[in-house]
């Protein structure tokens, strides 16, 4: 798969300064390393998870920036879809309009 260079691609970055690539191990649903193999899509396709030390500065770019890169075939960054989002949390629900 090659999927190592893909990482590291990944983690160069401009738009992703801060975070870490990480190949998901074990089960492909549950988003936790539970196990030693990579987590598997329905494709055939490895999951690498995001890690970051510090916010997203540009998620439009970084979408960009992840799309254009080799071995990508999607990312979770929903940018551009939508004008407003709902935050459920612990101080209840809040609503963030663009």
């Amino acid at each position: 798969f090659c999927h190592e260079h893909t990482m590291r691609q990944i983690g160069k970055l401009p738009a992703l300064v801060g975070c870490k690539p990480v190949l998901r191990l074990g089960d492909v649903s549950n988003n936790k390393a539970d196990g030693d193999k990579p987590a598997v899509t329905d494709n055939g396709n490895y999951i690498v998870d995001l890690v970051f030390t510090e916010p997203i500065k540009d998620p439009v770019a970084a979408g960009k920036q992840l799309k254009d890169t080799v071995g990508v075939v999607d990312h979770g960054l929903f940018t551009g879809m939508t004008t407003a989002v709902i935050i459920a949390g612990k101080d209840g629900i809040t609503v963030k309009e663009a």
